[in-house]
């Protein structure tokens, strides 16, 4: 099978390159799954688990990419749940081989149903923004209706996620970024939004959620805006600077096939649109993860047509 591989961890996504890999075998649990549609997150590449497995030993030449939507065209030992042709679609384990390949070994638990009328290149640009956006907001936020929530990066395939969950849920939505994210951010459903290169962030005043995916110095002055009794939630890191009178949270995204369904629901009713920039091919993946211009939205790859 066609798949890219990674070496280098210096080369950063210029040392990607498309091989000929043995096709996988589905493990215990598992199911193999033929890709459709792949996503990929760049900084996974500074991941450790990209290079070594879990005890550390070195796991060179790995496939990236966690996000995929396919179909399910064999079974592993024990597997229940699932289906040899079934579409699916779901997040893989960061320490195995994948998605951007043309098969794909997961564990059958990571995966959900993807309902015939979602398309597999939407279905695989929703697994890392739709969960993390639900888990920072409802688990480790506990986001209730009411509530401000300070949205950074919100014309960002997480950030635009956040901000309609949150609207859904009955928040209060600021979302922050560059002076051109403006409109973006308030055609996903924020009620103000704050120019972070222009405007004074501290004028935002008090709120209950922050959800941040920048880091930095904007981290630390946001700690200083949340409430008494309300968080800091960080995808980037432990927060240097915690509230108050609140708390802080930095979390990893997990697989969760219950919440995979709660977003694809929401995509096909039409409460949650995905933001995709730029769909490219396996064959030419290399080159569309280093374009020569900044693209607004997540890069998707098709891998069967």
């Amino acid at each position: 099978m066609k798949a890219i591989v990674v070496t280098d961890q210096a080369a950063g996504t210029a040392g990607m390159t498309l091989v000929e890999l043995p096709e996988p075998e589905p493990a215990t649990n598992d199911v193999v799954v033929e890709a459709h549609a792949s996503g990929f997150v760049p900084t996974e590449l500074s991941w450790p688990s990209t290079w070594t497995d879990r005890v550390d030993r070195d796991r060179t030449p790995s496939v990236p990419g966690h996000e995929l939507a396919g179909v399910v065209t064999a079974l592993g030992y024990g597997t229940t749940g699932l289906s040899v042709g079934q579409r699916v679609f779901g997040l893989t384990d960061w320490h195995r081989d994948g998605t951007l390949a043309e098969y794909v070994a997961v564990e059958a638990r990571n995966l959900a149903p993807l309902p015939g009328d979602v398309d597999f290149t939407v279905g695989a640009s929703l697994p890392i923004p739709g969960l993390t956006a639900w888990q920072g907001l409802f688990e480790h936020g506990r986001l209730q209706a009411g509530q401000s929530v300070l949205v950074h990066g919100a014309a960002g395939s997480v950030g635009s996620m956040v901000t309609q969950l949150a609207r859904e849920f009955g928040a209060y939505v600021i979302g922050t970024g560059r002076a051109a994210d403006r409109q973006k951010t308030l055609d996903f459903g924020a009620q103000e939004f704050v120019d972070l290169e222009n405007s004074a962030l501290e004028d935002v005043g008090g709120v209950d959620l922050v959800f941040d995916v920048i880091g930095g110095d904007i981290q630390k002055r946001s700690a200083g805006l949340v409430r008494a009794g309300g968080t800091l939630v960080s995808i980037v890191g432990p927060p240097e600077t915690r509230p108050a009178d609140g708390q802080a949270i930095d979390f990893v995204v997990e697989a969760d096939r219950a919440q995979l369904s709660e977003i694809v629901r929401r995509v096909r009713d039409g409460r949650l649109r995905t933001d995709i920039g730029n769909v490219s091919t396996l064959d030419h993946a290399v080159a569309a993860f280093n374009p020569t211009e900044r693209i607004s939205g997540q890069t998707i790859i098709r891998v069967h047509p």
